[in-house]
């Protein structure tokens, strides 16, 4: 409801052209440059009411926003929606200097629109504030309206670069693993369930537009994988993070059972999984050691 709205450079130099038009109809007495140049002024103030127009009544909401790593670039998904039963063209969203691309919404509808904030550091990430700005029709006038909203995005810790060395693995129940599905001998498929490792995948089925299985091989089970921060004593505690990021996500890509064990008394059980997944790098993001 708060909206603000001034004229743009095109629209400066819009007003400088009707100033010389409207000097030359004085000094030349000629009715044909008045009549052009009330003319022009009367569709730049049409446009000035429709600018803020498009603006008026626009409802913002948030979409959602995926966690990134730290030093990328979050995505805010920002629903802009319409109550009025009018289009509304051309809103983009500004933040720190930058907009985003244009976007249209429909009469009745929403649309969705991507708010790029900048994740140094790992924690919860909120977006400040915005923007959202148009400048329909004609360009000749800039409206915008400030948003302050209460979002964050998680932001995991950056992964350690490089070769890193393998985490102590340690069986639940004793040394070895216990008796079950293994990565031995392959022992037919089955539906592919969300969690399942990559390399686990039949690519060929796939390839040929079929349903997706997973190879289910028989033998031993892996041992589970306890990823614990005091088994890094001696490193600086990002360091950690980082080295537990890296670890979390190499034993996921190898299709690992694997449990986290933080300060605090912080512990996740073994698991896998892309629920898993998160929930474990959620933690290394949130933790204050």
């Amino acid at each position: 409801r708060r909206i603000f709205i001034l004229p743009t450079r095109a629209g400066m130099g819009f007003a400088a052209l009707l100033v010389v038009l409207w000097l030359g109809a004085v000094n030349y007495s000629n009715n044909l440059a008045y009549l052009l140049v009330f003319l022009l002024a009367g569709a730049a103030n049409a446009m000035l009411l429709h600018t803020f127009r498009n603006l008026s009544g626009l409802t913002v909401g948030r979409a959602g926003a995926d966690p990134v790593f730290a030093g990328g670039v979050a995505r805010f998904r920002v629903r802009l929606g319409d109550t009025a039963g009018r289009q509304r063209p051309d809103l983009v969203l500004g933040r720190a200097g930058e907009e985003t691309g244009p976007r249209q919404v429909p009469a009745g509808q929403a649309s969705e629109a991507l708010l790029e904030v900048p994740a140094p550091r790992r924690g919860v990430l909120r977006p400040g504030r915005f923007a959202v700005v148009t400048r329909f029709p004609g360009g000749l006038f800039r409206a915008w309206s400030w948003l302050h909203p209460d979002w964050s995005c998680v932001v995991y810790p950056r992964p350690e670069g490089g070769p890193v060395p393998d985490p102590v693995a340690a069986a639940a129940d004793g040394e070895g693993g216990q008796a079950g599905s293994g990565d031995e001998d392959f022992n037919g498929l089955r539906r592919y369930q969300a969690g399942d490792p990559p390399r686990h995948v039949a690519w060929r089925l796939v390839a040929r537009e079929q349903d997706p299985q997973t190879k289910v091989f028989a033998g031993q089970a892996p041992s589970r994988l306890w990823l614990d921060w005091d088994s890094l004593a001696g490193m600086e505690p990002e360091a950690r993070l980082s080295r537990l990021c890296r670890w979390v996500l190499d034993a996921e890509h190898r299709g690992q059972v694997y449990g986290l064990r933080l300060p605090g008394g912080v512990t996740l059980e073994p698991d896998r999984g892309a629920d898993h997944r998160h929930r474990c790098l959620d933690a290394l993001a949130r933790l204050e050691p």
